[in-house]
């Protein structure tokens, strides 16, 4: 994991909860410096850090903020989507078949009990799989391809995708971020 000290290209800015903790850790909760302008004009959030660069109009100049702090908390206890980025992030971008990781373009959905047996498209019933673990299960169960899954699914709970965001820290990170993601980062000196 790289440490910026510098400007990342694009200026985003990391946004927290009223609690001060990001609102998503994967993907980590980036806004850019546009939408970030619009929220502080609106009173929406509150400036916590900023970068050295200003933007200005014909009425104002302001420095772009690096982190900013919503002022109305956002409830994290709702029940997160039912998304294919979801189920690749609660299986930890991951075969739940033969354990294989990958990128997102890598893996697919594989329904537990295939659709030609009345399975249904639901969190208890959908996994990870890699393209080949995929076309050697085919349209049967786990136990009739002799290929069990390597662990229990269900619906999680926004907790628990946050904590399954947290395996993937990004690649770059700009110092003034640091002090609000929980991450094992080495600062380059």
């Amino acid at each position: 994991m790289q440490v910026l000290t510098g400007m990342p290209s694009g200026f985003p800015a990391l946004v927290l909860n009223a609690d001060f903790r990001p609102l998503s850790y994967f993907p980590l909760s980036l806004w850019s410096w546009e939408e970030v302008i619009k929220a502080v004009w609106q009173d929406r959030v509150e400036v916590v850090a900023t970068y050295d660069k200003v933007v200005r109009s014909p009425s104002m100049e302001m420095q772009l903020p690096s982190v900013v702090c919503l002022k109305s908390y956002v409830d994290q206890d709702r029940n997160p989507a039912f998304t294919r980025f979801n189920v690749f992030l609660r299986d930890g971008f991951a075969c739940q078949y033969c354990g294989g990781g990958g990128t997102a373009q890598d893996l697919t959905f594989d329904h537990i009990l295939p659709r030609s047996q009345g399975g249904i498209t639901s969190w208890t019933n959908i996994v990870t799989a890699c393209s080949p673990c995929n076309l050697k299960k085919g349209g049967r169960t786990p136990m009739q391809a002799q290929m069990p899954l390597r662990r229990k699914v269900g619906r999680p709970n926004a907790w628990q995708l946050q904590q399954a965001g947290r395996r993937f820290p990004p690649q770059t990170l700009h110092r003034s971020w640091i002090d609000y993601l929980y991450w094992d980062i080495e600062l380059e000196a």
